[in-house]
């Protein structure tokens, strides 16, 4: 044999037209020496392709997203490879020849006019049965699968040398060879084109040319393994190119670069001198101001970007306050007070602030957040209510919500450059991301900033989140983010558990204890990071002696008592009045501390909750004055102290007098207060004992407090009694287990963690796009084993194609092509998928009416929904073909209105059979999920739980098909899990159908167009393939364009991709001539107020 070439091909061109999209047809012959009964087959279009079938009963992976490929070494899962059948005869054996030519189409940009295809040959042995977890079977020439046996791997120890030896799966199919045929494009320049080798079938004189090389089955020598052998070299460079990056450290990607933080607070203090009327400013206590210790403002170049509480009531204050801030590298933002009053007081704090409290919106409005006054009636607590709840002023706070975050997004945009990282903070601000995302996507094409999203309250859960009017902006802003971050792992929770539910996305856990949403075809990282207090600040004020005269003063004036301390918040979820209700039964229960205990009670009036705060603070002291009448005046302190804050001094004043510190909110993101008493009562003092609410975030970051649930009031009190009666011991015990943490966690470490995490993701990217690079110079494969061929849609080549064409045919899917569709996972979804209510967009029926309207296009809108409502979605469009099930059912264009024709068809399956053993299993789950129905088309029989609570769905599915597995054995059809359906189908049924019936009966065009979504869509597009390679060899004409694409960059047999469904509906607006985009149309909202809400 001569091992130089790789193949035998003819490639024709009548005209000038573009070269992307341009069909190929190749031969192939290759020498094999095969077992009896055994033959050769070369692979179609791609390597391997995405569609799943069967071995006795088929189904699809269940999960809450739509799948479209199965991993490979996952058990009992099917492999589906599209492949060409090769013949030989006894006089040429061991020469295999293809009887028809592998198709495929240009999707690339070529290098030197050089396409390159890949391909690998198999033996099938039919009748034969493969035991191993995975699977990959084959056409054959009647629609069916078989089985692939053998396939080449003349690189395996084993193998090497013996072309008889059988190959079976002993390593992933990633790892399995493959051969490369170079395509030299410029032969399909109009003018140069001439045949430059035989097509098969051969001459009239039967023989090949001479110069005509042949592959050699398993030969490691062959020239087309030559590519193959170049990939064998990339692993080490990829090693070598991981650990390079194992090597650079996330200061080193980090360094350098511009970092904004960006937060509605300014943390700065901006007082102004009333004698001279000059400013003055300086940082305060705050997570992102700048410090001393480990600060990342000694390695970058950091800026702060927000409002500042001082009033400037002109232009010139303002322009003294921003000159006085510059120097501290501030940047201060301006709004008037009818902005504030709506946005701060008004969105912020009476929604959004409750609602990530996780206070239901029912409770804001009726019950307990109005001002009342307490009175003592009998021994009982009486309230006089004077609540008003006003829902119309939710659009008015809402769109002032949206101005400042635009605002915020303007300001950023008119400094930010390139390679910038910009860090939000908090829930203002929670729009910022997206808007930003936008704003550069518009300005540089592309997204160039890194953003950092961090939120330092709880974030409620899925059910509550949902009340939010506009939850869904609020969640997609967030997730626009590169890093979004929270202080627990409860607070994550809920945010993921509302992107599933709430959006329908699903998330997985990456290296290093990290968490990935996809979100938008990335993943968007989400992190637990936890910060302490400025030790080296601490300490410091601690040695002042100021610190220890007012703490001596407390001693002294609490002499003989151990006093409990507590600063909170003056409103309802900081839970001061069950503080007090806990203590009262503590004197109540234990009579002992009535003389040797005191409770020093300060309660901070920040005035940001004006209501709740009144209504907090007269139920707070009525409390107090009830518990002085029952147990005398020395057994509490209680103060009001007007601010956000109590200054530094005072508080370690009370921390180093006090031998408890008790904080028992009902809800409550980071509060740094019960860190920093464990640290004043650091080593060689005597320690504390702290009580903190399972319900705060610092409970999960203080292992040694005593933590309690504070609506349990006797558990409260005994834990009070606890800690005052607690031995030395176990005081330095418990304070041992936090000490370490709470005096080396300073918020520049944590900045430092936090800009680490977004460095991981910058680093994680690097590599897969390296990966990705690798893979297209060593012409590789994905790792799944599948060849990922599929290339970004060029429309304006696809345009020039379609105008050139003399005749066209296009096929079309419907849900989730040309109607959106809703992720599976989605908890409440506004589609009805499966039922009339599913329509085009307006815009894209119009395209549709004027495609059909043209007599060079034949049309066809392929769906898996019933033939009722695919009738009443589209069909009344003439001209327009409709099939339905799947392909079980056709209608053909009709030029006249009025009731269709239905063609059903025969797949030789008894549906009464079938129906008598399945509907009575469909019955019984239904009844067990509400919104799940039986969905029966002319082809199949389903049961949809798209429209059910997703993860009940599933797991009723996973059940459902386990079920139908066992009692459908005998019959020839299989399962289909996909868009919340699960589906008894014919083994023979798949969209590929229609594509042949309409293109068999129908003289080929110039032109054909495939478009579909979904693993149910990928048979439509090997059937082309398969139909322009038999119709070439009966001696028909073939098309000169083909596109088969699929919606989503994914494993796909398609040669093209688009983004999103709106990307198909643009698509047909081209090709009709109609100019105007449908991304709007294609929104599930379709209200102009909804839709305008990040305009302008």
């Amino acid at each position: 044999y001569i091992p130089i070439a790789s193949f035998i091909f003819k490639m024709e061109c009548d005209y000038p037209a573009p070269l992307n999209g341009k069909v190929l047809k190749l031969h192939f012959a290759c020498r094999a020496k095969l077992p009896y009964g055994s033959f050769l087959r070369v692979t179609s279009s791609n390597l391997w392709g995405s569609t799943i079938q069967s071995g006795s009963i088929a189904s699809t992976a269940i999960s809450n997203t739509d799948a479209n490929y199965v991993e490979l070494d996952s058990e009992h899962k099917i492999i589906y490879s599209s492949s060409v059948e090769m013949v030989t005869t006894p006089e040429e054996y061991p020469l295999w020849k293809t009887r028809t030519p592998v198709i495929c189409v240009v999707n690339s940009d070529c290098n030197d006019n050089i396409f390159q295809h890949k391909y690998r040959y198999l033996v099938v042995t039919p009748g034969s049965a493969i035991t191993d977890s995975v699977d990959v079977v084959t056409s054959d020439e009647q629609d069916g699968v078989v089985n692939v046996t053998t396939w080449e791997d003349p690189f395996d120890d084993m193998s090497h040398g013996d072309e008889t030896k059988v190959v079976k799966k002993k390593k992933s199919l990633s790892k399995l060879p493959f051969r490369v045929v170079d395509i030299d494009m410029s032969l399909l320049d109009p003018e140069s084109v001439k045949e430059t080798a035989l097509s098969y079938p051969p001459r009239a004189d039967g023989r090949f040319l001479e110069n005509v090389h042949i592959d050699n089955f398993n030969d490691p020598n062959d020239t087309s393994f030559q590519a193959y052998k170049k990939t064998l070299e990339f692993p080490a460079l990829n090693e070598s190119f991981m650990e390079e990056d194992e090597e650079s450290k996330p200061e080193d990607i980090i360094r350098n670069k511009r970092i904004f933080l960006v937060c509605y607070h300014l943390p700065v203090t901006v007082a102004k001198n009333e004698v001279s009327g000059e400013y003055t400013a300086e940082f305060t206590e705050s997570l992102i101001a700048k410090t001393e210790h480990g600060s990342i403002t000694k390695t970058n170049e950091t800026f702060w970007l927000g409002t500042v509480s001082t009033k400037a009531e002109s232009e010139e204050e303002r322009e003294k306050i921003r000159s006085v801030l510059k120097p501290l590298n501030c940047f201060p933002l301006f709004f008037d007070d009818e902005t504030v009053d709506s946005f701060y007081f008004g969105m912020c704090k009476q929604i959004l602030w409750p609602t990530f409290h996780n206070i239901d919106l029912i409770d804001i409005a009726k019950s307990g957040w109005g001002k009342h006054s307490f009175v003592h009636e009998e021994g009982r607590i009486k309230t006089e209510s004077d609540n008003c709840w006003d829902q119309s002023r939710l659009d008015i706070w809402w769109h002032s919500f949206m101005a400042v975050n635009q605002h915020f997004s303007d300001a950023l945009m008119k400094v930010l450059k390139p390679n910038d990282v910009v860090w939000v903070h908090d829930y203002h601000l929670a729009l910022l991301p997206k808007l930003l995302d936008d704003a550069e996507s518009c300005l540089y094409g592309k997204r160039v900033f890194q953003k950092v999203f961090f939120l330092h309250i709880p974030f409620p859960t899925s059910q509550v989140f949902r009340e939010l009017e506009r939850g869904e902006q609020i969640l997609e802003g967030m997730l626009h983010a590169d890093v979004v971050g929270f202080h627990a792992f409860d607070h994550a929770r809920h945010f993921l558990n509302a992107s599933k539910r709430i959006l329908g996305l699903s998330h997985e856990s990456l290296t290093g204890g990290l968490i990935g949403v996809k979100f938008r075809g990335t993943k968007v990282l989400v992190t637990i990071s936890n910060v302490s207090i400025e030790a080296d600040v601490v300490e410091k004020a601690l040695e002042s002696q100021e610190v220890q005269d007012a703490a001596e003063a407390l001693r002294l004036k609490h002499k003989g008592r151990s006093i409990i301390s507590g600063i909170d918040i003056a409103q309802g979820l900081s839970g001061v009045s069950l503080k007090l209700l806990a203590f009262e039964k503590l004197l109540t229960d234990y009579p002992n501390w009535r003389d040797k205990a005191v409770l020093i009670q300060i309660c901070l009036i920040p005035s940001s909750r004006i209501i709740d705060e009144a209504d907090t603070l007269s139920h707070v002291r009525f409390l107090v004055e009830r518990i002085k009448k029952a147990f005398g005046s020395n057994v509490i302190q209680y103060e009001e102290c007007l601010g956000s804050s109590l200054p530094r001094q005072r508080r370690l004043a009370l921390w180093l007098a006090s031998e408890v510190f008790m904080s028992v909110p009902i809800r409550e993101g980071l509060n740094l207060l019960p860190l920093e008493y464990v640290f004043s009562r650091k080593s060689p003092g005597t320690p504390g004992v702290t009580i903190t609410s399972e319900f705060s975030a610092v409970c999960s970051i203080l292992n040694g407090a005593l933590r309690v649930n504070p609506f349990d009031i006797q558990a409260s009190s005994t834990s009070i009694d606890t800690a005052l009666a607690m031995p030395l011991d176990q005081k330095i015990s418990r304070r041992e287990r936090d000490i370490q943490f709470v005096s080396s966690s300073s918020s520049g470490l944590w900045t430092r963690r936090v800009l680490a995490d977004l460095a991981d993701v910058t680093m994680s990217t690097a590599k897969e796009k390296q990966k990705e690079k690798n893979r297209i110079n060593s012409s590789d494969l994905d790792p799944s084993g599948f060849s990922i061929s599929s290339a970004p849609l060029d429309t304006v080549a696809v345009a020039e194609a379609y105008n050139i064409a003399r005749k066209r045919v296009i096929f079309i899917d419907f849900n989730g092509t040309i109607v959106m569709k809703e992720p599976t996972g989605k908890y409440l979804k506004r589609s009805m998928l499966g039922t009339s209510e599913a329509k085009p967009p307006s815009e894209t029926i119009d395209a549709l009416i004027k495609l059909c309207a043209d007599e060079r296009n034949i049309i066809y809108v392929v769906s898996g929904d019933t033939e009722h409502n695919i009738e009443n979605a589209i069909g009344h469009i003439k001209g327009l073909g409709l099939a339905s099930g799947n392909g079980g059912s056709l209608s053909h264009p009709t030029s006249e209105s009025g009731k269709r024709k239905w063609i059903m068809t025969n797949l030789g399956v008894d549906w009464d059979a079938i129906k008598k053993v399945t509907l009575p299993i469909l019955a019984k789950y239904t009844a067990r999920a509400n919104g799940s129905f039986v969905k029966l088309t002319s082809s199949s029989i389903g049961w949809s739980y798209y429209s059910c609570d997703p993860e009940w769905g599933s797991l009723l599915a996973e059940s459902l098909v386990i079920e139908l597995e066992n009692k459908l054995q005998i019959f020839d059809v299989h399962l289909v899990t996909l868009k919340g359906v699960v589906e008894v189908v014919p083994r023979k049924l798949n969209k590929g159908l229609v594509v042949k019936e309409v293109l068999r009966r129908n003289e080929l065009p110039d032109f054909v167009l495939c478009v579909g979504d979904d693993v149910s869509d990928e048979k439509m597009f090997t059937a082309v393939f398969s139909v322009i390679a038999q119709s070439y060899s009966a001696g028909r004409s073939i098309p000169h364009h083909a596109y088969t694409i699929t919606v989503g960059k994914k494993v796909s047999n398609a040669s093209y991709y688009v983004e999103t469904a709106p990307d198909v509906a643009d698509l047909l607006l081209k090709l009709s001539g109609m100019t105007y985009s449908t991304g709007r149309a294609m929104s599930w909202d379709s209200d102009d107020v909804g839709q305008s809400m990040f305009e302008s």
